[in-house]
């Protein structure tokens, strides 16, 4: 039978329908890119939505700021890392994304190889992975905006000869556009957080003192906004030790320089008092008050004698240690006192403890509690059963009971989530 001429209204139709459904794609597709929340979890989103638009299955992006100033590189979608490495392997300039990085002739725009095994001049090591890998066509596209500048270059890779369509070119085009101004986003706050998390170690100890008698160890997780948790083992005159462990409130850069300020006016004031903890932390609550009146702080400061193993602490609103040993995990009773800062005058009284040969005295800070997500009470009981769980025989390394405790009290890579919580661990093994 013969078919009906087809009218241009129809035509139309269908050419708004087509319209439409990109747009709907799009929208998607970028809605999607916008929720990611990190920046590898938005660049392996962006090889996905492209492989989807351009039909391929495999790809690859190369993250290199124009400035130099990083973070530098390389995320594969269906390529494993030995593959990633074969591609490396090639000649930079050869490589569609080498010529967009390095500026080369053509790599400003997008490069596609529809039939990599026709080209003539084709690279012969580029010729030897491709076959090695299986692809046969590739596409580039530089990931650069005017705002942004240079960030890098994605391709995608095809199985057998193939490349986009004018369609697709036009919407990867677009969503590249869109993607390029996110990841220039997710690039500043890695920057920030890397910024902040190499402040925060700078103005913690580079190493732990070694002092007859006592192992240390210490273990810190930092949240992705940089926080006020630290730590501090210092020697003291007559083979003392000074143990400390303290937690400033807020986050961010503020919160980090306050720590450092905190951090090394104990120091000064373990020095000249340290066998008198009350005297140290009154101290310090009285130059918190007058240099950050905005800011509270817990802290808790311990005069150990090794040779002895007796510990005289005191604490300021901070949770109470816990000693590890092979007959007892307990708890140390300390007084109830409030924060830093927080009353006119703080005062609480020391305690002494003795310690046995072979324990461990664990000092921590409340974001270990608070990362579990349960009660304080709840949070308690779990910290005491992962004391109490600690393998026999690694009980003598410090380290290991620290290691131990973070990974049973936050499983499942709670210890390594970005959190707005930090957590800070200090172990002191008594010999």
């Amino acid at each position: 039978m013969p078919t009906a001429p087809v009218g241009p209204g129809a035509l139309l139709q269908d050419r708004l329908a087509g319209w439409v459904s990109d747009l709907t794609t799009l929208h998607e597709l970028t809605e999607r890119l916008a929720r990611t929340d990190s920046l590898a979890d938005a660049l392996q989103e962006l090889l996905r939505a492209g492989a989807a638009l351009v039909g391929a299955r495999r790809g690859l992006v190369v993250l290199e700021p124009r400035d130099g100033l990083g973070p530098d590189t390389t995320i594969g979608l269906g390529l494993a890392r030995a593959d990633l490495g074969h591609i490396e392997t090639v000649p930079r300039s050869a490589l569609s994304y080498g010529r967009i990085l390095d500026g080369l002739p053509g790599g400003e725009r997008e490069i596609a190889q529809p039939d990599l095994f026709s080209e003539d001049g084709l690279d012969p090591r580029h010729r030897e992975v491709a076959a090695r890998l299986g692809y046969a066509a590739s596409y580039a596209l530089p990931l650069a905006g005017e705002t942004a500048g240079r960030l890098g270059a994605a391709v995608w890779l095809y199985d057998e000869p193939a490349e986009p369509v004018e369609r697709q070119r036009h919407l990867v085009g677009l969503y590249a556009r869109y993607a390029t101004e996110h990841l220039a986003r997710m690039v500043e706050i890695e920057r920030t957080r890397a910024c902040l998390t190499t402040m925060s170690e700078e103005l913690l100890p580079t190493r732990l003192p070694r002092v007859a008698g006592v192992q240390l160890a210490a273990r810190r997780r930092t949240g992705p906004r940089g926080g006020g948790d630290w730590y501090d083992a210092l020697p003291l005159p007559d083979a003392a030790l000074g143990l400390a462990v303290g937690s400033v409130t807020g986050s961010g850069p503020g919160a980090v320089a306050a720590m450092g300020r905190l951090r090394a006016s104990l120091r000064a004031y373990a020095v000249m008092e340290g066998e008198d903890p009350v005297a140290v932390l009154s101290d310090l609550e009285l130059l918190l008050r007058l240099t950050e009146p905005a800011r509270s702080a817990t802290a808790l400061f311990a005069y150990c004698e090794p040779v002895l193993r007796r510990l005289t602490l005191a604490g300021a609103g901070h949770s109470p240690p816990l000693v590890i040993g092979p007959r007892r995990t307990e708890f140390v009773e300390t007084s109830l006192s409030a924060p830093l800062g927080m009353l006119a005058c703080w005062e609480a009284p020391s305690i002494e403890l003795t310690a046995e040969p072979g324990e461990t005295v664990l000092l921590y800070t409340d974001g270990l509690l608070h990362r579990t997500g349960d009660s304080l009470d709840r949070a308690f009981a779990r910290l005491h059963a992962a004391a109490a769980g600690v393998p026999r025989p690694v009980r003598a390394d410090p380290g290991a009971v620290a290691d131990h405790v973070l990974r049973t009290v936050l499983p499942d890579g709670l210890d390594e989530a970005d959190s707005t919580e930090d957590v800070v661990l200090l172990a002191a093994r008594f010999e």
